[in-house]
């Protein structure tokens, strides 16, 4: 068991991803947890804003942005699942990467609080889809937090994992990114990792 501290400071800005409606997020998202699961507080933690279709940030103490360890979590699973498709990667030699990702990797705190860069501020874009009845455009926004902001948690792996699989996960994000609309480059990071 080894355990990794790391700090995450963003190169690009952050896009949230959490739906600031308190009705949606417990009627959809809540719902999709597991039964033993308490998700009051992350229900709780979700600001109520007027615009709709708006993205954003669960909120901790004095409001501050926060990321939960789930989301770090499923980060990790989504650049093991991609690494595992190049040839030589250490995550490439992962079978079950998910199932073992779930139950062999750690991350604490369970609220991860953002150290703002500046304030936070909206970023609103066309989305557009192809339907049945022809392409579809809506428009999407998300709260947005600065490049320079930063985060910083534990990792804690077991096992199969090694110091070359956090590694390569970082590396993996600091080209991608991380938060919504991470495809087009939006929260790149660059890391430091040290051990505890």
């Amino acid at each position: 068991m080894k355990t990794y501290h790391v700090r995450v400071t963003f190169t690009e800005p952050l896009l949230g991803t959490v739906p600031q409606n308190k009705k949606l997020y417990s009627d959809y998202i809540g719902a999709q947890a597991p039964e033993d699961q308490d998700t009051a507080d992350e229900e709780a933690s979700v600001p109520e804003m007027l615009e709709k279709r708006t993205t954003g940030f669960h909120r901790g103490i004095d409001d501050t942005p926060i990321l939960y360890d789930y989301a770090l979590k499923g980060f990790f699973k989504d650049a093991c699942g991609m690494m595992r498709m190049v040839s030589g990667a250490h995550s490439s030699a992962v079978t079950s990467y998910r199932k073992k990702i779930d139950g062999l990797v750690f991350i604490a705190p369970r609220q991860i609080p953002i150290q703002l860069a500046g304030p936070v501020t909206f970023l609103e874009r066309p989305l557009r889809a192809q339907t049945p009845r022809g392409e579809r455009v809506s428009l999407a926004r998300s709260e947005m937090i600065p490049a320079g902001s930063s985060i910083e948690f534990d990792v804690e792996v077991l096992d199969v994992f090694k110091r070359e699989h956090v590694v390569e996960w970082l590396e993996y994000g600091a080209k991608r990114g991380l938060g919504q609309w991470r495809n087009s480059g939006w929260g790149r990071f660059q890391y430091e990792l040290t051990e505890r």
